[in-house]
């Protein structure tokens, strides 16, 4: 993926701060950015002794700060806030001490300085108190992928933005201005991510489509697509948000910083203007649930490659394989089957279970049925689920 030139600063400080991670391979990630080796490695070496500012074009000044008086800090204060309207003081505090503001006030006077200027500090600018959450142990073990609700744009269309987020690290990995939400408006989306960020164990979606085609009908051919690669599917519990409750509150910052103004023109200016939040979310803006870090700071790109044609997946030597009929049908000891159309022309294994007649049907990795060959009518095939987090309101 070849920087564009109206992001290219962005994408550095992105390139970097991958490519700096423990364990990272600085080579796949030249390759997944389009550059050489050669100059991954020289953009890398400037960030460690210069950080940021070393990136700069003909420039390799380090970060300065020089003797602020109480006024500079007040201003340095009151430009940050209005850059960022929806930041309270503990994240505004944090961001001037990461931008080398070494005699930052605390967060308290912040908030003071914020009330002696008129500034109100509300739901979304402090005074989060901080929240027991699940949360998988180590980047790209789970993304919760969702679509936030449609916003009218200045020429008339819907913007329906398309959320990715990691649940370790709440890096945001997609976050995309779609006109729509067809299967082949995601999948693009998601293979330029996983172009980049290389592959997660696995992903979760709620039951809707185009992920589902309802509670008991849990796979589309996106989902075919996605374990294609390697990756596991599992959906949300209906009427359950909190199982996605990481992309939840994702979505209330979404609306609260980068979608509340003036509507977008079109598209275009929409993507432009999310792409560019996006860099702010998760490399400037510290967030409340993970100590103030930012979820750059915590995110690593996944090792797993992403396969332009992956290869044929090899069963077990005891799998029963059979292949689905136009239409979701499968025969085994001439009885028929239903399966999720979506595998129609697809081979899949059937694997005995410990109930007489009953088998489990893989699709590759994951189990997408449950065939009972000793009644006239199978199971319905299975939802997998991952563990309910605590609250869709803790912070961001």
């Amino acid at each position: 993926m070849p920087f564009h030139e109206v992001s290219k600063m962005q994408s550095k400080l992105e390139f970097v701060r991958l490519a700096a991670a423990q364990g990272a391979n600085v080579r796949a990630l030249c390759r997944r950015f389009g550059i050489s080796p050669t100059t991954g490695h020289k953009w890398l070496g400037r960030y460690r002794e210069a950080g940021a500012a070393g990136l700069q074009e003909g420039s390799r000044r380090p970060h300065a700060s020089p003797e602020r008086c109480a006024v500079d800090i007040e201003a340095a204060v009151l430009a940050m806030r209005a850059a960022h309207p929806a930041w309270g003081g503990r994240k505004i505090r944090r961001a001037l001490l990461d931008k080398g503001v070494a005699d930052a006030p605390s967060p308290s006077t912040i908030t003071a300085i914020l009330h002696r200027n008129g500034l109100p500090v509300g739901d979304f600018g402090g005074g989060a108190q901080p929240w027991t959450r699940f949360e998988h142990p180590a980047p790209n073990d789970l993304w919760q992928m969702d679509f936030k609700g449609w916003i009218r744009l200045g020429d008339g269309g819907k913007l329906h933005p398309l959320t990715v987020l990691d649940d370790h690290s709440r890096f945001s990995i997609v976050l995309a201005a779609c006109a729509d939400q067809k299967t082949a408006t995601v999948r693009e989306a998601l293979t330029s991510a996983f172009r980049r960020y290389g592959l997660p164990r696995a992903i979760i979606t709620d039951n809707g489509s185009p992920w589902g085609d309802g509670p008991g009908s849990p796979y589309t051919p996106l989902g075919v697509f996605m374990i294609d690669q390697g990756v596991r599917i599992a959906h949300s519990r209906p009427y359950h948000p909190q199982t996605m409750g990481k992309d939840e509150r994702f979505h209330r910052t979404l609306k609260a910083e980068a979608l509340s103004g003036p509507l977008f023109a079109d598209c275009s200016g929409a993507a432009r203007a999310l792409d560019a939040w996006r860099h702010v979310y998760n490399h400037e803006r510290p967030h409340e649930a993970l100590g103030l870090d930012t979820p750059a700071a915590r995110y690593a790109a996944s090792p797993r490659e992403y396969r332009e044609s992956p290869p044929p997946f090899d069963y077990a030597p005891a799998d029963i394989i059979r292949r689905v009929h136009d239409g979701g049908g499968v025969v085994f000891q001439g009885r028929k089957r239903r399966v999720p159309k979506a595998f129609a022309g697809r081979e899949i294994a059937l694997r005995s279970t410990v109930r007489d007649g009953a088998f489990e049907a893989f699709y590759r990795h994951q189990c997408i049925a449950i065939l009972d060959f000793a009644v006239e009518k199978a199971d319905p095939p299975p939802v997998h689920h991952v563990p309910e987090q605590a609250s869709t309101m803790s912070p961001v």
